[in-house]
């Protein structure tokens, strides 16, 4: 497919596309949507995902970092873009110039956001997280009325939402992701009851917006469902979603071996009878999981064939038929669809022993190229 390496994962845009408008499809015409595009839009490639998105119906973007959110703007994205965590306040000065919205979870910050602002003439715009019991980041619940007043009278800096982030919305029915919600809830009343607009309340993630339609008040923030994965299994035939990302690489090498004969590091697989083996120019370094070394299948000539061997940094092997005549250049599908077999991003995830989240982004790394089609 490619001149330079015999490897690359496809971006199906168009199932972007499908994908959000399911999503809208979920929600009331007054709810915004964020597609989440941290970490590279999840391995898919964060700028022309984030435009795909826009023409989809995407209102704003969600991402981790400073530079994440610098490398939109620089992209060309104008729309809204906000952290979905407290930057260091060294970074101030690029949330100014690049108009990327924190999220705040410290008052230090929000005096250093105001003296910032202050000093440039403007207006800075944040969020205010509510810790409701994942632990991670956010203010106390019963501090968060008292935070907001402070910060209401700080000059040149404005209240633009307020929300939470659930540590079980994927687990249908869980009882911790309700008093989440109603802790959540109750925060958010205790700043109105100060006189004080919290703005956009949002705290549905992706399987909170399939699951828990109670919880979309202003804004859902979607995820990985954008990219046509599910978070659980609970979410399976709640939304009709398609994958995003294909994986697929041509052999570089087909040879022969003998019965008994070993393949890779280790020689932990040894032929049971004459066999051939491809090479696929894949390895860990693009993001295939050495621990999946031995259990991985991929797809030729739309049938399953076994990954043999360990996984090399920049290779690993394939059995088979000798009978089929497997030649160098013959394109291989590991996450994809091949005639009417197909292996999916979970399959993989789950011989992996991780989440299809973690294959993702391994595979979207920036050494395996992307095709856009």
């Amino acid at each position: 497919m490619t001149d330079r390496r015999w490897a690359w994962a496809e971006i199906d845009l168009g199932a972007l596309d499908y994908n959000v408008r399911e999503f809208k499809k979920l929600l009331s015409p007054r709810t915004r949507l964020m597609a989440v595009v941290k970490a590279d839009a999840y391995g898919h490639g964060a700028v022309k995902c984030a435009f795909a998105a826009l023409v989809a119906g995407a209102d704003r973007f969600g991402v981790a970092t400073v530079d994440e959110a610098i490398a939109l703007r620089e992209g060309g994205i104008e729309a809204p873009i906000q952290l979905l965590s407290e930057p260091p306040v060294t970074a101030i000065s690029d949330l100014l110039h690049y108009n990327i919205i924190p999220a705040v979870t410290s008052e230090v910050f929000l005096g250093e956001l105001s003296s910032a602002a202050t000093l440039r003439g403007g207006e800075a715009l944040y969020h205010l997280v509510v810790n409701t019991g994942m632990n991670r980041i956010g203010f106390r619940p019963d501090d968060i009325a008292r935070v907001a007043n402070l910060a209401h009278v700080l000059p040149h800096i404005r209240l633009e939402g307020v929300f939470t982030h659930f540590a079980t919305a994927d687990v249908e029915g869980d009882w911790d992701a309700q008093k989440q919600l109603t802790t959540f809830t109750r925060a958010v009343d205790s700043i109105r009851s100060n006189d004080i607009d919290p703005g956009i309340v949002h705290c549905a993630n992706t399987p909170a917006t399939i699951l828990l339609p109670e919880t979309h008040f202003d804004m859902v923030r979607v995820g990985i469902g954008l990219y046509g994965l599910h978070p659980s299994e609970a979410t399976k035939g709640r939304i009709d979603l398609e994958p995003v990302m294909t994986v697929k690489a041509r052999a570089s090498l087909v040879k022969p071996i003998s019965l008994g004969e070993g393949v890779s590091y280790g020689l932990t697989w040894h032929a049971f009878e004459r066999a051939d083996i491809a090479t696929l120019p894949l390895g860990y370094a693009d993001g295939v999981p050495r621990i999946a070394s031995n259990n991985l299948e991929c797809l030729v000539r739309g049938k399953r064939v076994p990954q043999v061997g360990r996984v090399c940094m920049d290779q690993f092997m394939c059995e088979v038929d000798p009978d089929a005549h497997i030649a160098a250049g013959e394109e291989f599908v590991l996450i994809g669809r091949q005639g009417d077999e197909r292996i999916s991003m979970d399959e993989v995830a789950q011989k992996s022993d991780t989440i299809n989240y973690e294959i993702a982004c391994a595979l979207g790394s920036m050494r395996l190229e992307r095709i856009y089609v």
